[in-house]
């Protein structure tokens, strides 16, 4: 799901500020370290207790730095370690036909994220085989919710094109109301020699009790209460036989309300939805791998009054390739577009009307990195961003002023960012 606009009301500088904790270095390291050293001693295979039970794990570890904008943490023309992405997940084959799973995260992001670890999902799976073609199954608990590509695995940097993935689809803003939500889901998938066709269905209630969603949705700091209405994801999916296409159609609907606090709140209680429709495309061959994904948008703002109240249409959309060149090798290029308003895609009447810089209403990002797997369980990467615009720019900058983009004042227009990351998984 995409960054939604940068702000229809006041500038984050003048919201109130809120407090976000502060990281732990020393046990998050030391968390760090003890990971990173456990695939050296299991090669890259994934720990079997039972012949029903498995245990796997990832660890990686981003560097930042920029010009002009800060990206998680103080990062303009200063190196910046404060992304770091912790995982381990297990899963219990409990009957032929019934899989429990289970994922703890740790995450830190020089924001609001200080390495607590969380449930990132938790569910129970139960399927059927209705014959060598069909099968149904359904989904209990905190489940990955099917969205486009890459949602489903977007914490495992092995399955990502990128060190970030393109953020005009899977913006890491809001992240946690993205990837995984409390409820049900039910599948059912096609096997034929044409291929493969899956249908999956969600319905449940969105993860809204963190800031960056808060932030991302409300535009400012907020001490009040964010909660999901009933909410429905939906994926249509194709795989052709040999695995060379892939195609998606993806559906959102989600329905939020807001609860102000009467004691620091500027922002006043509220109904929020946000639907969004995303097509997505995915050819493959030996040494090339194209791929495309194309979202429009909905979001409104209602029962909050003047001038909080508004509706707007957003379009975005990517372009990318990637190049195996040699066996260990990878290189890729994207570009990556998003426009909140598409009835004011340069920013102009925003600007106009004081609300900010019209900069801050789209984001164009072009993107080249390299990819060296040194084993199967250990893999970097090196990428370069050139950014035209602030409308992605991560909430965490302005949920932490003192060390990331206090308001729009600090930010500009143009400006680049390398990224260097290290990740191993068992």
């Amino acid at each position: 799901m995409t960054q939604l606009p940068s702000s229809q009301l006041n500038s984050p500088g003048t919201s109130l500020k809120c407090h976000t904790g502060t990281s732990r270095p020393f046990s998050i390291e030391t968390l760090l370290l003890a990971i990173l050293c456990l695939p050296i001693s299991l090669s890259c295979h994934a720990v079997e207790l039972f012949d029903t039970v498995q245990i796997h794990g990832f660890a990686s570890q981003s560097m930042f730095i920029s010009s002009g904008n800060n990206m998680f943490g103080p990062s303009i023309s200063n190196p910046n370690f404060d992304f770091t992405e912790l995982g381990i997940n297990g899963s219990w084959l409990a009957l032929p036909n019934l899989r429990l799973s289970m994922q703890i995260l740790s995450r830190r992001d020089g924001g609001t994220n200080n390495a607590t670890p969380v449930i990132d999902f938790g569910l129970l799976d139960y399927n059927i085989d209705l014959n060598s073609d069909y099968r149904l199954g359904i989904r209990a608990g905190r489940v990955r919710q099917p969205y486009g590509l890459y949602n489903d695995t977007r914490d495992v940097a092995f399955t990502r094109p990128s060190i970030l993935l393109p953020q005009s689809i899977y913006y890491e803003g809001t992240r946690d109301f993205t990837i995984s939500a409390d409820g049900l889901l039910v599948y059912a998938e096609i096997q034929k020699p044409w291929g493969n066709l899956n249908l999956e269905l969600f319905g449940g209630y969105a993860r809204t009790d963190n800031k960056d969603t808060q932030y991302s949705f409300l535009f400012q700091n907020s001490y009040g209460t964010l909660n999901s209405d009933p909410s429905f994801v939906g994926r249509l999916s194709y795989e052709s036989y040999n695995k060379s296409l892939r195609l998606a159609l993806s559906g959102v609907y989600t329905s939020m309300s807001y609860k102000k606090n009467p004691t620091y709140d500027t922002m006043p209680s509220g109904n929020i939805s946000y639907d969004a429709i995303v097509l997505s495309g995915q050819y493959n061959t030996e040494d090339w791998t194209f791929t495309s994904e194309y979202s429009y948008d909905f979001f409104t703002h209602s029962d909050s009054g003047y001038p909080y109240d508004f509706k707007l249409t957003g379009e975005s959309y990517y372009f990318q390739a990637a190049y195996r060149f040699a066996p260990k090798w990878e290189l890729m290029a994207r570009y990556d577009a998003y426009y909140p308003n598409t009835n004011d895609e340069n920013g102009l009447a925003f600007q106009a009307s004081g609300q900010g810089p019209a900069y801050s209403q789209f984001a164009k990002y072009w993107v080249t990195g390299l990819r060296y797997d040194i084993t199967p369980w250990m893999m970097v990467r090196a990428e370069y961003n050139y950014v035209n615009g602030t409308a992605l720019l991560p909430p965490q900058g302005f949920l932490n002023p003192q060390t990331g983009n206090p308001d729009y004042s600090s930010t500009v227009q143009y400006w680049s960012m390398f990224g260097f990351l290290v990740s191993f998984r068992f």
